[in-house]
């Protein structure tokens, strides 16, 4: 029997979990990038908006997306192992919740940079 197998065990789902997260954060930025282009390819046909009322915003949201997400598994990986190591050490470290606090304060900002995104490409077509 693995020793604290019930601590391994959570720790690893805790890792997946932070990886799932990641990859839907990058998966979203994928798709907000190839809906701005496809914004960008319908504007050139129907021709409503303004060249220069388009940006690459889409775009550049898009890719900070996807540089979040790999951050995030960055954080996560080297959170997994740090547990994990002390896990086999049997060793104690008090609870700091700054990453998770810092995480989460991450998240509501892009929520709000989507939103924002979002709500002004419905303004322009509008």
């Amino acid at each position: 029997m693995i020793k604290r197998y019930s601590d391994h065990a959570a720790n690893e789902r805790t890792y997946l979990a932070w990886l799932r997260t990641a990859l839907a954060i990058i998966a979203f930025g994928f798709i907000i990038e190839r809906f701005d282009l496809l914004l960008h390819n319908l504007n050139k046909v129907i021709g409503k908006l303004d060249p220069e009322h388009i940006s690459n915003s889409g775009r550049d949201l898009g890719l900070t997306l996807v540089a979040i997400g790999l951050v995030i598994m960055t954080l996560a990986t080297w959170r997994f192992l740090r547990t994990y190591r002390l896990l086999k050490t049997e060793g104690e470290e008090p609870f700091r919740p700054h990453l998770v606090v810092a995480l989460g304060t991450l998240l509501i900002m892009i929520a709000l940079v989507v939103i924002f995104y979002i709500s002004r490409l419905m303004f322009l077509a509008g």
